[in-house]
């Protein structure tokens, strides 16, 4: 079998190896491929995997030999499933290899706002401290997080995960999220509440018509003051011109993502410089044990195809 790794830099930049993957035929592998190379590169290749690059109806039909499509990554919106599938090919997708990633990077936001470890630092270099009087210095105030209220918006497995350490650290949970299954360690609330009520609030819903920019200054106008804004979710989640406005009024106290709504974002994002914003480059899920999982799970949903019982199929 001829196998095409269309974009395989973010998963393995060269930290780990797809040699598992040839036990089931050549391997090419490419760090990017642009559009109007994505065809020439899988020409003849009767297995791809993708993460990001599109595989759409017009790539598929001149495809004749592909057979399998792996999505290298939870999300499978780079292909036409529906032309995929009246086509014979399978496409498989790799759920949950990132859940304890994305959650603790959830509480690395949260403990910077909270404690401000990296400004302190910094300061401290700075000579800030040097020129205090007394034997300690700050300059943000410092915040417990247990007793503080934790509100999530969407509650899937990264959600469970998130609840769980807050819970460790006895926060109070709240949730809104109507398809989710009722957990005994939250509380469910409506959309309202869980703005007006939330100290922090972390975003685990998927993006659709629904929840596209249900961070916007209509809602993020109901939070208190002091209240914080995590997104390791979707970047299309957030108005990024009304959150920039709001940080920059002071309506909420700050705002952590590690996504954003173009990616790699545009020079003139406003977010960059907005008050007590912190982004980091959608790296959430980019642990070397989550991308370990990646490629294994890739393997395992290639080995399963082939064995004629194929598993993680999304069409």
């Amino acid at each position: 079998m001829k196998i095409v790794i269309l974009d395989g830099y973010t998963i393995n930049p060269g930290d780990l190896d797809w040699k598992p993957l040839e036990e089931f035929g050549e391997v090419i592998s490419y760090p990017r491929t642009n559009p109007e190379d994505t065809l020439k590169r899988a020409s003849g290749a009767e297995a791809i995997i993708t993460s990001k690059v599109i595989l759409d109806k017009n790539i598929i039909e001149n495809l004749p030999e592909l057979k399998y499509v792996g999505v290298i990554a939870t999300g499978y919106n780079v292909v036409d499933l529906e032309y995929a599938k009246e086509k014979g090919i399978v496409v498989t997708n790799i759920p949950n290899y990132c859940t304890s990633s994305v959650a603790q990077m959830v509480f690395a936001h949260l403990f910077n706002f909270a404690r401000r470890v990296d400004h302190h630092s910094r300061s401290v270099k700075d000579g800030n401290w040097s020129k205090s009087t007394d034997f300690c210095f700050w300059d943000y105030p410092q915040i417990e997080m247990n007793e503080k209220v934790l509100g999530l918006i969407g509650c899937g497995n990264i959600g469970n995960a998130v609840t769980k350490i807050a819970k460790s650290m006895d926060m109070k949970v709240i949730v809104h999220d109507p398809y989710a299954k009722k957990h005994p360690d939250v509380e469910f609330v409506e959309l309202d509440t869980v703005f007006k009520e939330s100290d922090f609030l972390s975003l685990h819903c998927p993006l659709t018509d629904e929840t596209k920019y249900i961070i916007r200054k209509e809602n993020i106008s109901k939070m208190k003051k002091t209240a914080f804004i995590v997104n390791t979710g979707r970047g299309p989640l957030i108005n990024e011109l009304e959150l920039a406005d709001t940080l920059n009024e002071g309506i909420i106290a700050g705002a952590g993502l590690d996504v954003l709504e173009v990616e790699p974002p545009n020079a003139d994002n406003p977010l960059f410089k907005a008050k007590n914003c912190q982004i980091t480059p959608h790296v959430a899920w980019a642990s070397i044990e989550a991308r370990k999982r990646l490629i294994q799970f890739t393997m395992n949903n290639l080995k399963a195809f082939m064995e004629g019982k194929s598993i993680n199929v999304v069409n």
